[in-house]
């Protein structure tokens, strides 16, 4: 079972918002360095919906291939037809992940049992951990601790991300799952007590501008060291609303390039953050520490 920091990482693009490729090898191999226990590739904040089917499978590629075993590897594979759910989930597989990360299907709006017939069938169609993703802000759907429940019988669904923000209904999850079944934030807002309350550790986006602190913080709340993690947190908490100032990826790419770790290359429909919210983000980039306090 994968515990700790798992960052949902961004997918570099040239200011022609061609793949950059260089780019994504410095930053892999900065969240390696930095500590980051598992490294999720092409999901929301790897800005998947733009990605060809090809760029998608490079992306997973490159990454196993660069990471080699050091820390696993979770490729995104959800998309809102089955069938192509499952078309990513054996692409995935085949270049080498060592599990996947599914959305729920978006758009079309399937009912509870629609949602648990889609996961099982990927489940069935695919050997390979799967790792469910809930996240209703951005999908419009939104799938309950009962059907969550009932997926965690299917052997290789081993987990949830749960970006809904909600502590009390993942304490519910929490204590109605088994123990081997993993629940993990989706919201670096509420991160901490997720994990303190018993979760297994946060796929976060605020780990893509400071990894090291994310992972500490991670580490300290599973060890159970409270006050340590929340000093942490707090820290953080003025970049973990900074980066929801727009549409994620949006902030987390700029804060990345203001950084100089990549260029400011993102796809529409996404544009770059709004003028307005730059000083912003750049005093909460310098509170959490990621910028310089006179820089």
């Amino acid at each position: 079972m994968i515990e700790g920091s798992l960052v949902a990482l961004v997918t570099p693009m040239t200011a022609d918002n061609e793949l950059d490729w260089d780019s994504l090898h410095k930053v892999v191999e900065w969240h390696l360095e930095q500590g980051t226990n598992s490294i999720v590739a092409v999901g929301t904040s790897g800005e998947s919906a733009t990605l060809s089917m090809a760029e998608h499978f490079e992306v997973i590629a490159k990454v196993v291939d660069q990471v080699n075993g050091r820390v696993p590897v979770i490729a995104g594979t959800g998309a809102n037809s089955t069938r192509e759910a499952i078309e990513l989930t054996e692409a995935a597989k085949e270049r080498g992940a060592d599990g996947c990360l599914s959305v729920t299907p978006y758009y079309n709006k399937p009912t509870q049992e629609g949602l648990y017939q889609h996961f099982k069938t990927i489940a069935g169609a695919v050997a390979i951990p799967q790792i469910l993703y809930n996240v209703p802000g951005r999908t419009g759907v939104d799938m309950a601790n009962d059907t969550v429940l009932r997926l965690s019988e299917v052997p290789n669904i081993v987990g949830i991300k749960d970006a809904t923000g909600d502590v009390d209904r993942a304490r519910d999850l929490l204590a109605r799952v088994a123990s081997d079944f993993a629940v993990y934030s989706g919201d670096d807002l509420t991160a901490l007590e997720l994990i303190l309350a018993g979760g297994k550790g946060n796929i976060s986006v605020t780990a893509n501008v400071l990894p090291a602190d994310v992972a500490t913080m991670c580490a300290l709340a599973l060890a159970g060291k409270a006050d340590e993690a929340r000093a942490i947190n707090d820290r953080l908490m003025p970049l973990n609303k900074a980066l929801f100032l727009e549409s994620n990826p949006i902030p987390v790419k700029w804060a990345m390039a203001r950084m100089g770790l990549i260029a400011a290359g993102i796809r529409l429909p996404l544009t770059p953050l709004a003028e307005k919210f730059h000083e912003p983000l750049v005093a909460a980039m310098k509170e959490a520490g990621a910028l310089p306090a006179n820089g």
